[in-house]
Protein backbone atom coordinates (compact mmCIF):
# COMPACT_ATOMS: atom_id res chain seq x y z
CA UNK A 1 0.00 0.00 0.00
CA UNK A 2 1.60 3.48 -0.62
CA UNK A 3 1.29 5.84 1.69
CA UNK A 4 0.99 9.60 1.26
CA UNK A 5 3.88 12.17 2.40
CA UNK A 6 3.12 13.77 5.17
CA UNK A 7 1.05 16.85 5.24
CA UNK A 8 3.68 19.28 5.56
CA UNK A 9 6.19 17.90 2.80
CA UNK A 10 2.80 17.64 0.57
CA UNK A 11 2.19 21.73 0.65
CA UNK A 12 5.90 22.30 0.26
CA UNK A 13 5.81 20.01 -2.76
CA UNK A 14 2.93 21.83 -4.11
CA UNK A 15 4.27 25.31 -3.34
CA UNK A 16 6.96 24.42 -5.09
CA UNK A 17 4.98 23.26 -8.29
CA UNK A 18 2.58 26.22 -8.07
CA UNK A 19 5.98 28.61 -7.96
CA UNK A 20 7.37 26.83 -11.25
CA UNK A 21 4.43 27.20 -13.26
CA UNK A 22 4.20 29.59 -15.51
CA UNK A 23 1.58 32.46 -15.03
CA UNK A 24 0.13 32.05 -18.42
CA UNK A 25 1.25 33.63 -21.90
CA UNK A 26 3.55 36.48 -22.06
CA UNK A 27 0.95 39.49 -22.62
CA UNK A 28 2.44 42.69 -21.78
CA UNK A 29 1.48 44.41 -18.79
CA UNK A 30 -1.50 46.54 -19.07
CA UNK A 31 -1.98 44.88 -22.49
CA UNK A 32 -5.90 44.34 -21.65
CA UNK A 33 -6.60 47.51 -21.21
CA UNK A 34 -9.22 48.97 -24.15
CA UNK A 35 -7.16 52.64 -23.62
CA UNK A 36 -4.40 52.43 -25.88
CA UNK A 37 -2.33 55.10 -23.64
CA UNK A 38 -2.62 52.61 -21.03
CA UNK A 39 -1.22 49.59 -23.10
CA UNK A 40 1.75 51.72 -23.99
CA UNK A 41 2.47 53.10 -20.61
CA UNK A 42 4.66 49.87 -19.17
CA UNK A 43 7.01 50.44 -22.49
CA UNK A 44 7.39 54.05 -21.58
CA UNK A 45 8.03 53.75 -18.06
CA UNK A 46 10.78 50.37 -19.05
CA UNK A 47 12.78 52.84 -21.26
CA UNK A 48 12.65 56.25 -19.00
CA UNK A 49 14.24 54.05 -16.10
CA UNK A 50 16.34 52.01 -18.35
CA UNK A 51 17.86 55.04 -19.69
CA UNK A 52 18.12 56.99 -16.29
CA UNK A 53 19.15 54.01 -13.94
CA UNK A 54 21.49 52.46 -16.41
CA UNK A 55 24.80 55.17 -16.30
CA UNK A 56 24.16 56.01 -12.48
CA UNK A 57 24.09 52.13 -11.81
CA UNK A 58 27.53 51.64 -13.49
CA UNK A 59 29.08 54.98 -12.01
CA UNK A 60 27.80 53.73 -8.39
CA UNK A 61 29.18 50.72 -8.68
CA UNK A 62 32.85 51.81 -10.14
CA UNK A 63 33.20 54.75 -7.62
CA UNK A 64 31.44 54.09 -4.32
CA UNK A 65 31.43 50.41 -4.59
CA UNK A 66 35.21 49.93 -5.99
CA UNK A 67 34.63 47.74 -9.20
CA UNK A 68 36.32 47.74 -11.76
CA UNK A 69 34.59 50.13 -15.19
CA UNK A 70 34.52 47.02 -16.84
CA UNK A 71 32.66 44.79 -14.56
CA UNK A 72 30.64 47.65 -13.18
CA UNK A 73 29.41 48.53 -16.71
CA UNK A 74 29.06 44.53 -17.17
CA UNK A 75 26.79 44.47 -13.61
CA UNK A 76 24.76 47.78 -14.20
CA UNK A 77 23.41 46.42 -17.37
CA UNK A 78 22.20 42.97 -16.31
CA UNK A 79 20.45 44.85 -13.48
CA UNK A 80 18.50 47.85 -15.59
CA UNK A 81 18.19 46.17 -18.64
CA UNK A 82 15.97 43.36 -17.58
CA UNK A 83 13.23 45.96 -16.99
CA UNK A 84 12.41 46.21 -20.68
CA UNK A 85 12.23 42.55 -20.52
CA UNK A 86 9.62 43.20 -17.53
CA UNK A 87 7.25 44.60 -19.41
CA UNK A 88 6.50 40.78 -20.92
CA UNK A 89 8.15 38.18 -19.03
CA UNK A 90 8.33 39.84 -15.68
CA UNK A 91 9.66 36.97 -13.48
CA UNK A 92 12.30 36.15 -16.36
CA UNK A 93 13.27 39.78 -15.55
CA UNK A 94 13.44 39.91 -11.99
CA UNK A 95 15.38 36.42 -11.73
CA UNK A 96 18.25 38.21 -13.98
CA UNK A 97 18.57 41.60 -12.47
CA UNK A 98 18.36 39.66 -8.67
CA UNK A 99 21.45 37.14 -9.60
CA UNK A 100 23.21 40.49 -11.26
CA UNK A 101 22.33 42.51 -7.84
CA UNK A 102 23.70 38.98 -5.42
CA UNK A 103 26.61 39.09 -8.27
CA UNK A 104 27.43 42.63 -7.95
CA UNK A 105 27.35 42.83 -3.58
CA UNK A 106 29.29 39.53 -3.53
CA UNK A 107 32.02 41.32 -5.65
CA UNK A 108 32.20 44.34 -3.98
CA UNK A 109 32.88 42.15 -0.56
CA UNK A 110 36.29 41.72 -1.77
CA UNK A 111 37.04 45.76 -2.42
CA UNK A 112 37.46 47.69 0.41
CA UNK A 113 34.72 50.28 2.16
CA UNK A 114 34.73 53.39 0.60
CA UNK A 115 32.30 55.83 2.74
CA UNK A 116 28.93 54.80 4.60
CA UNK A 117 26.92 53.47 1.29
CA UNK A 118 23.75 51.64 1.82
CA UNK A 119 24.53 48.05 2.25
CA UNK A 120 24.15 45.07 -0.09
CA UNK A 121 21.69 47.24 -2.37
CA UNK A 122 22.89 50.61 -3.35
CA UNK A 123 20.07 52.99 -4.31
CA UNK A 124 19.93 52.22 -7.78
CA UNK A 125 19.46 48.51 -7.25
CA UNK A 126 16.81 49.34 -5.23
CA UNK A 127 14.85 51.42 -7.25
CA UNK A 128 15.13 49.07 -10.50
CA UNK A 129 14.42 46.22 -7.54
CA UNK A 130 11.34 47.73 -6.32
CA UNK A 131 10.21 48.16 -9.97
CA UNK A 132 10.61 44.87 -11.07
CA UNK A 133 9.19 43.71 -7.80
CA UNK A 134 5.96 45.60 -8.95
CA UNK A 135 5.77 44.78 -12.19
CA UNK A 136 6.23 40.58 -10.67
CA UNK A 137 3.16 41.56 -8.92
CA UNK A 138 1.33 42.63 -12.07
CA UNK A 139 1.49 39.10 -13.42
CA UNK A 140 2.05 36.25 -11.51
CA UNK A 141 0.21 34.58 -8.59
CA UNK A 142 0.40 34.44 -4.96
CA UNK A 143 3.03 31.64 -4.29
CA UNK A 144 5.16 33.21 -6.68
CA UNK A 145 5.09 36.54 -4.57
CA UNK A 146 5.85 34.96 -1.82
CA UNK A 147 8.55 33.00 -3.39
CA UNK A 148 10.18 36.60 -4.30
CA UNK A 149 9.53 38.45 -1.41
CA UNK A 150 11.15 36.36 0.68
CA UNK A 151 14.44 35.46 -2.11
CA UNK A 152 14.96 39.17 -2.12
CA UNK A 153 14.66 39.76 2.20
CA UNK A 154 16.59 36.25 2.88
CA UNK A 155 19.73 37.58 0.47
CA UNK A 156 19.30 40.69 1.99
CA UNK A 157 19.78 39.50 5.24
CA UNK A 158 22.89 36.97 4.73
CA UNK A 159 24.73 39.48 2.40
CA UNK A 160 24.41 41.98 5.41
CA UNK A 161 24.92 39.69 8.53
CA UNK A 162 28.10 38.78 6.48
CA UNK A 163 29.78 42.14 7.05
CA UNK A 164 27.65 44.15 8.78
CA UNK A 165 29.99 47.13 9.59
CA UNK A 166 30.01 48.30 6.19
CA UNK A 167 27.02 50.37 6.52
CA UNK A 168 24.84 51.84 9.19
CA UNK A 169 21.99 51.78 6.90
CA UNK A 170 19.26 49.75 6.82
CA UNK A 171 18.18 50.81 3.25
CA UNK A 172 17.85 46.95 2.82
CA UNK A 173 14.52 46.10 5.13
CA UNK A 174 12.93 48.84 3.64
CA UNK A 175 13.45 48.05 0.24
CA UNK A 176 11.93 44.35 1.84
CA UNK A 177 9.39 45.82 3.30
CA UNK A 178 8.22 48.32 0.51
CA UNK A 179 8.62 45.49 -2.06
CA UNK A 180 6.02 43.41 -0.37
CA UNK A 181 3.85 46.13 -0.11
CA UNK A 182 4.52 46.87 -3.76
CA UNK A 183 3.78 43.00 -5.00
CA UNK A 184 0.55 42.75 -2.55
CA UNK A 185 -1.32 45.43 -3.93
CA UNK A 186 -0.54 45.03 -7.38
CA UNK A 187 -1.26 40.94 -6.78
CA UNK A 188 -4.66 42.53 -5.81
CA UNK A 189 -5.49 44.86 -8.15
CA UNK A 190 -4.47 42.07 -10.84
CA UNK A 191 -7.01 39.53 -9.27
CA UNK A 192 -9.32 42.29 -9.63
CA UNK A 193 -8.80 42.80 -13.01
CA UNK A 194 -8.92 38.73 -13.66
CA UNK A 195 -12.21 38.50 -11.67
CA UNK A 196 -13.81 41.47 -13.64
CA UNK A 197 -12.78 40.15 -17.15
CA UNK A 198 -14.03 36.66 -16.06
CA UNK A 199 -17.51 38.17 -14.97
CA UNK A 200 -17.55 39.73 -18.28
CA UNK A 201 -16.66 36.61 -19.93
CA UNK A 202 -19.20 34.46 -17.96
CA UNK A 203 -21.81 37.35 -19.03
CA UNK A 204 -21.12 37.04 -22.53
CA UNK A 205 -21.26 33.34 -22.40
CA UNK A 206 -25.06 33.44 -20.21
CA UNK A 207 -26.13 35.81 -22.36
CA UNK A 208 -25.38 33.76 -25.68
CA UNK A 209 -27.11 30.80 -23.62
CA UNK A 210 -29.76 32.54 -22.87
CA UNK A 211 -30.54 33.78 -26.82
CA UNK A 212 -29.84 30.05 -27.66
CA UNK A 213 -32.22 28.74 -24.99
CA UNK A 214 -35.22 30.98 -25.92
CA UNK A 215 -34.49 30.44 -30.07
CA UNK A 216 -34.62 26.70 -29.59
CA UNK A 217 -38.11 27.10 -27.29
CA UNK A 218 -39.76 29.55 -29.86
CA UNK A 219 -38.57 26.59 -32.58
CA UNK A 220 -40.17 24.02 -29.91
CA UNK A 221 -43.62 26.28 -29.68
CA UNK A 222 -43.33 26.55 -33.71
CA UNK A 223 -43.46 22.84 -33.77
CA UNK A 224 -46.10 22.51 -31.45
CA UNK A 225 -48.35 24.67 -33.61
CA UNK A 226 -47.05 23.46 -36.94
CA UNK A 227 -48.00 19.76 -35.65
CA UNK A 228 -51.45 21.01 -34.66
CA UNK A 229 -51.94 22.72 -38.23
CA UNK A 230 -50.45 19.48 -40.19
CA UNK A 231 -52.33 17.01 -38.03
CA UNK A 232 -55.59 19.08 -38.56
CA UNK A 233 -54.94 18.42 -42.62
CA UNK A 234 -53.61 14.68 -41.91
CA UNK A 235 -56.85 14.01 -39.72
CA UNK A 236 -59.28 15.16 -43.02
CA UNK A 237 -56.98 13.18 -45.52
CA UNK A 238 -57.83 10.00 -43.43
CA UNK A 239 -61.53 10.86 -42.78
CA UNK A 240 -61.76 11.41 -46.79
CA UNK A 241 -60.18 8.22 -47.78
CA UNK A 242 -61.86 6.59 -45.07
CA UNK A 243 -65.43 7.44 -46.25
CA UNK A 244 -64.88 7.66 -49.86
CA UNK A 245 -65.94 4.40 -50.78
CA UNK A 246 -69.25 5.04 -48.69
CA UNK A 247 -69.77 8.47 -50.14
CA UNK A 248 -68.99 7.44 -53.87
CA UNK A 249 -71.38 4.82 -55.80
CA UNK A 250 -69.84 2.16 -57.84
CA UNK A 251 -65.97 2.48 -57.00
CA UNK A 252 -63.63 -0.62 -58.78
CA UNK A 253 -62.31 -2.56 -56.37
CA UNK A 254 -59.00 -1.36 -57.17
CA UNK A 255 -60.26 2.19 -56.00
CA UNK A 256 -61.42 1.13 -52.63
CA UNK A 257 -57.99 -0.59 -52.00
CA UNK A 258 -56.37 2.92 -52.93
CA UNK A 259 -58.55 4.62 -50.80
CA UNK A 260 -57.74 2.42 -48.18
CA UNK A 261 -53.93 2.56 -48.31
CA UNK A 262 -54.25 6.80 -48.27
CA UNK A 263 -56.27 6.69 -44.94
CA UNK A 264 -53.30 4.01 -43.69
CA UNK A 265 -50.43 5.68 -44.51
CA UNK A 266 -52.19 9.22 -43.32
CA UNK A 267 -52.76 7.23 -40.17
CA UNK A 268 -49.15 6.23 -40.01
CA UNK A 269 -47.89 9.51 -40.91
CA UNK A 270 -49.53 11.12 -38.16
CA UNK A 271 -48.04 8.75 -35.55
CA UNK A 272 -45.16 9.06 -36.76
CA UNK A 273 -45.37 12.80 -36.08
CA UNK A 274 -46.84 12.79 -32.78
CA UNK A 275 -44.35 10.35 -31.72
CA UNK A 276 -41.21 12.91 -33.24
CA UNK A 277 -43.05 15.68 -32.02
CA UNK A 278 -43.79 14.12 -28.60
CA UNK A 279 -40.16 14.63 -27.18
CA UNK A 280 -40.68 18.69 -27.91
CA UNK A 281 -43.51 18.77 -25.42
CA UNK A 282 -43.44 19.50 -21.94
CA UNK A 283 -45.09 17.71 -18.92
CA UNK A 284 -48.16 20.38 -19.01
CA UNK A 285 -48.48 20.95 -22.70
CA UNK A 286 -48.80 17.28 -23.33
CA UNK A 287 -51.67 16.78 -20.65
CA UNK A 288 -55.13 17.06 -20.74
CA UNK A 289 -55.07 21.14 -20.31
CA UNK A 290 -57.42 23.34 -22.15
CA UNK A 291 -54.89 25.29 -23.67
CA UNK A 292 -53.14 23.01 -25.94
CA UNK A 293 -56.77 21.95 -27.64
CA UNK A 294 -58.05 25.57 -28.16
CA UNK A 295 -57.92 26.47 -31.78
CA UNK A 296 -55.40 28.43 -32.67
CA UNK A 297 -55.58 32.12 -33.04
CA UNK A 298 -55.26 34.05 -37.06
CA UNK A 299 -55.99 36.95 -38.11
CA UNK A 300 -59.27 37.43 -37.19
CA UNK A 301 -58.60 37.65 -33.71
CA UNK A 302 -56.37 40.60 -33.92
CA UNK A 303 -59.29 43.00 -32.92
CA UNK A 304 -59.04 40.73 -29.74
CA UNK A 305 -55.86 41.45 -29.45
CA UNK A 306 -56.16 45.30 -30.01
CA UNK A 307 -59.32 45.79 -28.00
CA UNK A 308 -57.09 44.09 -24.70
CA UNK A 309 -54.22 46.42 -25.40
CA UNK A 310 -56.30 49.69 -25.62
CA UNK A 311 -58.00 48.79 -22.22
CA UNK A 312 -54.46 48.30 -20.75
CA UNK A 313 -53.67 52.06 -21.93
CA UNK A 314 -52.17 51.87 -25.41
CA UNK A 315 -53.22 53.92 -27.65
CA UNK A 316 -53.77 51.77 -30.49
CA UNK A 317 -55.11 52.10 -34.15
CA UNK A 318 -56.25 49.27 -36.08
CA UNK A 319 -56.50 48.65 -40.09
CA UNK A 320 -57.77 46.18 -41.53
CA UNK A 321 -59.40 44.42 -44.85
CA UNK A 322 -63.21 43.93 -44.53
CA UNK A 323 -63.99 41.03 -45.43
CA UNK A 324 -60.49 39.13 -44.06
CA UNK A 325 -58.67 37.40 -47.06
CA UNK A 326 -59.81 34.05 -47.75
CA UNK A 327 -57.98 30.52 -47.82
CA UNK A 328 -54.95 32.01 -45.58
CA UNK A 329 -52.50 29.11 -44.90
CA UNK A 330 -53.02 28.14 -41.13
CA UNK A 331 -49.13 29.03 -40.42
CA UNK A 332 -49.76 32.06 -42.41
CA UNK A 333 -52.17 33.24 -40.57
CA UNK A 334 -50.80 32.07 -37.02
CA UNK A 335 -47.69 33.60 -37.46
CA UNK A 336 -49.33 36.90 -38.32
CA UNK A 337 -51.38 37.06 -35.11
CA UNK A 338 -47.69 36.25 -32.68
CA UNK A 339 -45.99 38.90 -34.32
CA UNK A 340 -48.61 41.57 -33.15
CA UNK A 341 -48.94 39.97 -30.59
CA UNK A 342 -45.30 40.06 -29.96
CA UNK A 343 -45.03 43.82 -31.43
CA UNK A 344 -47.55 45.54 -29.24
CA UNK A 345 -45.71 43.45 -25.92
CA UNK A 346 -42.86 45.30 -27.07
CA UNK A 347 -44.51 48.59 -27.14
CA UNK A 348 -46.54 48.21 -23.43
CA UNK A 349 -43.31 46.81 -22.01
CA UNK A 350 -40.58 49.61 -23.91
CA UNK A 351 -42.72 52.73 -24.74
CA UNK A 352 -45.55 52.77 -22.79
CA UNK A 353 -48.13 55.28 -23.97
CA UNK A 354 -47.26 55.89 -27.57
CA UNK A 355 -49.22 56.03 -30.63
CA UNK A 356 -49.53 52.63 -32.10
CA UNK A 357 -50.62 51.95 -35.81
CA UNK A 358 -51.14 48.21 -36.59
CA UNK A 359 -51.88 47.50 -40.52
CA UNK A 360 -52.73 44.19 -41.99
CA UNK A 361 -53.71 44.37 -45.68
CA UNK A 362 -53.54 41.72 -49.11
CA UNK A 363 -50.44 42.95 -51.11
CA UNK A 364 -50.89 44.45 -54.73
CA UNK A 365 -50.63 41.43 -56.14
CA UNK A 366 -52.92 39.29 -53.67
CA UNK A 367 -49.99 36.61 -53.03
CA UNK A 368 -48.54 38.45 -49.88
CA UNK A 369 -50.06 39.01 -46.63
CA UNK A 370 -48.65 42.50 -44.99
CA UNK A 371 -48.23 43.09 -41.76
CA UNK A 372 -47.34 46.34 -39.72
CA UNK A 373 -46.61 47.42 -36.65
CA UNK A 374 -45.59 51.08 -36.13
CA UNK A 375 -45.06 52.88 -32.71
CA UNK A 376 -44.20 56.69 -31.60
CA UNK A 377 -41.85 57.08 -28.98
CA UNK A 378 -43.02 57.16 -25.57
CA UNK A 379 -45.93 59.93 -24.54
CA UNK A 380 -43.76 60.86 -21.24
CA UNK A 381 -39.90 60.10 -22.70
CA UNK A 382 -39.16 60.61 -18.70
CA UNK A 383 -40.89 58.05 -17.21
CA UNK A 384 -39.23 55.06 -16.74
CA UNK A 385 -39.86 51.80 -19.08
CA UNK A 386 -41.70 48.77 -17.48
CA UNK A 387 -38.60 47.19 -18.75
CA UNK A 388 -35.14 48.86 -18.89
CA UNK A 389 -33.21 46.67 -21.00
CA UNK A 390 -34.09 44.23 -24.23
CA UNK A 391 -32.59 41.34 -25.17
CA UNK A 392 -33.69 41.02 -28.46
CA UNK A 393 -35.66 37.45 -27.82
CA UNK A 394 -38.76 38.77 -28.94
CA UNK A 395 -37.16 39.88 -32.63
CA UNK A 396 -36.15 36.08 -32.30
CA UNK A 397 -39.51 34.51 -32.17
CA UNK A 398 -40.32 37.08 -35.07
CA UNK A 399 -38.00 35.95 -37.15
CA UNK A 400 -37.95 32.34 -37.41
CA UNK A 401 -42.16 32.65 -37.89
CA UNK A 402 -41.23 34.72 -40.83
CA UNK A 403 -38.54 32.44 -42.16
CA UNK A 404 -40.71 29.31 -41.24
CA UNK A 405 -43.17 30.60 -43.67
CA UNK A 406 -40.83 31.82 -46.18
CA UNK A 407 -41.69 35.71 -45.80
CA UNK A 408 -39.34 38.88 -44.66
CA UNK A 409 -39.25 40.87 -41.68
CA UNK A 410 -37.84 44.46 -41.47
CA UNK A 411 -37.66 45.97 -38.08
CA UNK A 412 -35.60 49.34 -37.05
CA UNK A 413 -35.79 52.14 -34.46
CA UNK A 414 -37.33 55.79 -36.97
CA UNK A 415 -36.37 58.66 -36.71
CA UNK A 416 -37.19 61.04 -33.88
CA UNK A 417 -38.13 58.27 -31.56
CA UNK A 418 -40.34 54.62 -31.70
CA UNK A 419 -39.37 51.54 -33.84
CA UNK A 420 -41.18 49.65 -36.74
CA UNK A 421 -41.88 46.17 -37.62
CA UNK A 422 -42.72 45.59 -40.67
CA UNK A 423 -43.51 41.33 -42.51
CA UNK A 424 -44.33 40.17 -45.40
CA UNK A 425 -45.72 36.54 -45.39
CA UNK A 426 -46.80 34.53 -49.21
CA UNK A 427 -50.71 33.73 -48.37
CA UNK A 428 -48.93 30.27 -50.74
CA UNK A 429 -46.30 29.47 -48.45
CA UNK A 430 -45.72 26.08 -47.38
CA UNK A 431 -43.49 24.72 -44.62
CA UNK A 432 -39.90 24.53 -45.82
CA UNK A 433 -37.20 22.30 -44.63
CA UNK A 434 -34.87 25.56 -42.96
CA UNK A 435 -36.54 24.72 -39.24
CA UNK A 436 -35.99 20.63 -39.62
CA UNK A 437 -32.07 21.50 -40.95
CA UNK A 438 -31.06 24.59 -38.13
CA UNK A 439 -33.41 23.21 -35.27
CA UNK A 440 -30.24 23.18 -33.12
CA UNK A 441 -27.87 25.60 -34.21
CA UNK A 442 -26.77 28.35 -32.55
CA UNK A 443 -27.78 31.94 -33.17
CA UNK A 444 -25.27 33.69 -34.38
CA UNK A 445 -26.60 37.45 -34.20
CA UNK A 446 -28.80 39.79 -31.96
CA UNK A 447 -30.74 42.49 -32.35
CA UNK A 448 -31.69 45.04 -29.60
CA UNK A 449 -35.22 44.71 -28.66
CA UNK A 450 -35.84 48.53 -27.23
CA UNK A 451 -38.70 50.66 -28.63
CA UNK A 452 -37.55 53.83 -27.34
CA UNK A 453 -35.85 57.30 -28.63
Amino acid sequence: MIQSPPAPLARARAFVIDVCTPAGPPVPLCGRSRRRWVRKLPYVVAWLFTALLLPLTGHNLAEEYGLGFGLALSLGIAQTVPLLVAVRRPLLAWAIAFAADVAAAVAALAEPVQGDWPWPWPPMTVISMLLLMLAVGMRERRPMLLAVWLATGVSGAVLRGLVPERSSSNVWITAFAVGGILMLLAGALRERGDARRALAEQETISEAERARRTLLEERTRIARELHDVVAHHMSVITVQADSAPYRIEGLPEQAREEFGTIAATARESLTEMRRLLGVLRSEDASGEGGAERAPQPGVARIPQLVEATVRSGLPVELAMPDPLPDAVPQTVDLSAYRIVQEALANVVRHAPGADTRVSVSVGEAGTDLLVLVVNTAAADRDAPPVETGGTGHGLVGMRERVRLVGGTLDTGPLDGGGFRVAARLPLTAEPGTEFATEALTDPTGKEEDSRTA
